[in-house]
């Protein structure tokens, strides 16, 4: 299969390889997951129940308060991170997030990550470029 590249900027540098999981909304940390198991708790968000665990994430953007860094920093701590990040719009909040969770992240493509990647496709993070391998 054919590969897309898209390219943005880099929020934390690094590699990394996986499958996607792809919210189509923005993603609350304090309230809005359950740092302990590394799944998405909000009762009415799309992703409701499922894991994150060793994907790489894909969301639009982080909501709610500065508690999102520290929730998803305690899923690094816990071994529940995801391995990678693709934000759609920066904020404080995913910028901070994705830097305490030290895993790679990118940001500002030059097409919308959550219109372009699909839950379950193949990505290679690697510093400013996101390589989409469909499945």
């Amino acid at each position: 299969m054919s590969a897309v590249i898209l390219h943005g900027r880099t929020v934390v540098p690094g590699v990394a390889e996986g499958e996607a999981l792809v919210s189509h909304e923005p993603i609350s940390g304090w309230g809005g997951i359950d740092p302990a198991r590394g799944v998405i708790i909000e009762r009415r968000h799309e992703l409701y129940g499922v894991c994150f665990t060793g994907k790489v994430l894909v969301f639009p953007s982080a909501k709610g308060s500065s508690g999102w860094a520290g929730f998803f920093q305690t899923t690094r701590l816990t071994g529940t991170a995801p391995i990678g990040m693709v934000i759609g719009r920066i904020s404080a909040k995913s910028a901070l997030g994705a830097v305490v969770t030290r895993v790679p992240a990118i940001t500002d493509l030059d097409a919308d990550p959550c219109e372009v990647i699909d839950t379950g496709d193949w990505l290679l993070l690697d510093n400013s470029t996101v390589e989409v391998t469909k499945r």
